[in-house]
């Protein structure tokens, strides 16, 4: 089964792109952030036309996270459990072909200090209480999206660009490896250990041009699923075509 994470950045601005990608590259289960749609808008028809299920978690023109799978979607869940106040859209998860798969868009952070941090900090203590609660499950879990966190240096290509960001601040990646050491496996990195394995170029000062990237966009696995994992890979080539997303998709294949 392969699984891709693509920051979309705005549904209705990059359908094109996502038709297209959808079609090459033959994903049973794509999960999208930054769909910045409300469930009702959201271009069902088009996707559906390819042979995908569809459920939504929607904000209107910001955050919001879909996930379009060929295989029936169960047992929906819409926000990360912890805090009913919370009216952000970023968090959806169900049950997909025997594994328990979460879509996710974590929140940015900057400026910092301030609300934004505190509230990302927050926002990953409940993440780390969920990502507890599935492991004791025993299922093959996949929590996979954009976590807006650089886990390593040779995560970007000048990492000291980001020193003073919310994506590399200590509590930030404090947070982020708490999450792992619970037991959770960074695909990418299990498989493919080189560095400028990038998943994001700003729009601005020519980054794309220049390589100057981050990876940002991870699939953590459960020891159920880093058990199947067969592949993982990003595919570069979609933010060099027209009116790209600064993300681009990053996708696993488990053997199922």
């Amino acid at each position: 089964m392969k699984i891709a994470s693509f920051n979309i950045n705005g549904i209705k601005a990059r359908l094109p792109r996502l038709l297209e990608w959808l079609k090459e590259s033959s994903v049973d289960v794509a999960l999208l952030q930054e769909i910045k749609s409300m469930d009702a808008p959201f271009p069902r028809e088009e996707i559906e036309d390819l042979g995908y299920n569809i459920e939504t978690h929607g904000q209107k023109s910001f955050n919001g996270v879909a996930i379009l799978s060929k295989y029936p979607i169960e047992d929906v869940v819409r926000g990360l459990p912890g805090d009913d106040d919370d009216e952000q859209a970023r968090w959806i998860e169900a049950s997909i072909n025997t594994v328990h798969i979460c879509c996710l868009y974590l929140p940015n952070g900057n400026p910092l200090p301030g609300p934004k941090f505190d509230y990302k900090l927050a926002w990953m203590a409940r993440l780390h209480t969920r990502a507890q609660a599935l492991l004791d499950t025993e299922e093959a879990v996949v929590m996979a999206g954009d976590y807006n966190i650089i886990p390593q240096p040779e995560d970007a290509h000048r990492i000291e660009d980001w020193e003073d960001d919310a994506l590399y601040h200590p509590e930030s990646l404090s947070a982020y490896r708490k999450i792992l050491n619970l037991g959770y496996t960074d695909a990418l990195r299990a498989l493919t250990p080189a560095p400028q394995t990038y998943t994001f170029w700003d729009f601005q000062k020519g980054a794309w041009n220049r390589n100057n990237g981050i990876r940002i966009d991870h699939h953590l696995l459960s020891p159920q699923a880093a058990d199947r994992l067969k592949a993982c890979e990003i595919d570069r080539h979609m933010r060099g075509q027209e009116k790209p997303s600064d993300h681009v998709p990053i996708w696993i294949k488990l053997d199922i």
